[in-house]
């Protein structure tokens, strides 16, 4: 399928600036057609030191310098997810730059699980977007055509967005280097994430894939970017034999049960749930987190 922009011609080839965030590992991007078009920012962090309880804004403050610098503006904020690792910074800064906050139409299906585990208000999240995505819903940046392609099995409402020669696939892949997301959260499951994988494999080979999340493995330089061709060939959970789909689900979900919780996990599902907005503050002024106790794995 070619993209056709606005104006029914071919969408071309977006310009796209990642911000990798150290603390973790989450790559944010904008996605725009040059200076002075119009942009998309996806998957933005809030910087949070769960120590101290500090919010932070440097990773967004590197964004919104990005678009002011480049004389962009916003269109859209989009999350590929409901996050378990970090906090967004999408509600602020589509308050901050304008644009429509975008994400999947089974994102308040996951947000109403955390709001019952965690006894929060109900529907916040829904109030907040703007937007939610049906599978192969096409919306336009600008001069650029946009499609939404919905990539569950990481978690339920993961979906990626195809911009003319480039896809935003969230944690459904890490770098050819480190495979593919894990799925032992809330409603994700290694054989949907394998029909997923497959059909962004099935994207022309020249198509650039933008993941959510990298972590350096082996101590290399944090990289983001793969063609659909490096993954086809060289993916360490997909290349050769080990693209068989048996396969891939046993090696995924031993995988998945060796590995411990995300250190921002609990944070991250309360104020995600709710597009990035905070709780509102107790009558002493300040605003409080919640923390569960012995919930079974999987809940969320």
């Amino acid at each position: 399928m070619t993209l056709k922009d606005r104006n029914g011609h071919p969408s071309g080839q977006p310009e796209v600036q990642g911000f990798h965030d150290a603390a973790t590992g989450t790559v944010s991007y904008v996605v725009h057609g040059g200076r002075g078009t119009s942009c998309a920012i996806i998957d933005p962090v809030t910087d949070f030191d769960p120590g101290w309880g500090r919010i932070g804004t440097s990773s967004a403050e590197r964004v919104i310098d990005f678009v002011r610098a480049n004389n962009l503006a916003v269109e859209w904020v989009l999350e590929t997810h409901l996050h378990h690792d970090h906090l967004t910074a999408a509600s602020v800064l589509r308050d901050m730059l304008g644009g429509q906050l975008g994400t999947g139409t089974a994102f308040p299906g996951v947000a109403a699980v955390v709001e019952e585990v965690f006894d929060l208000p109900r529907g916040a999240g829904r109030g907040v977007f703007d937007t939610f995505f049906d599978d192969g819903s096409t919306f336009s940046v600008g001069a650029l055509g946009a499609e939404v392609l919905c990539t569950p099995g990481h978690t339920l409402d993961s979906v990626s967005y195809r911009i003319g020669d480039a896809v935003f696939v969230g944690d459904v892949l890490l770098m050819p280097d480190a495979g593919t997301g894990r799925c032992d959260f809330h409603g994700g499951d290694a054989r949907t994430l394998y029909g997923s994988i497959r059909r962004l494999l099935a994207l022309p080979p020249e198509t650039r894939v933008f993941i959510c999340h990298d972590y350096a493995p082996g101590g290399r330089a944090p990289a983001w970017e793969a063609t659909v061709a490096q993954h086809r060939a060289h993916n360490v959970h997909l290349c050769g034999s080990r693209a068989r789909e048996d396969e891939f689900v046993a090696r995924r979900t031993e995988r998945d049960r060796a590995l411990g919780a995300p250190a921002l996990l609990l944070p991250a599902l309360q104020v995600n749930a709710a597009g990035g907005r905070l709780p509102p503050p107790a009558p002493n002024g300040r605003a409080y987190l919640r923390l569960p106790v012995n919930l079974a794995r999987g809940v969320l």
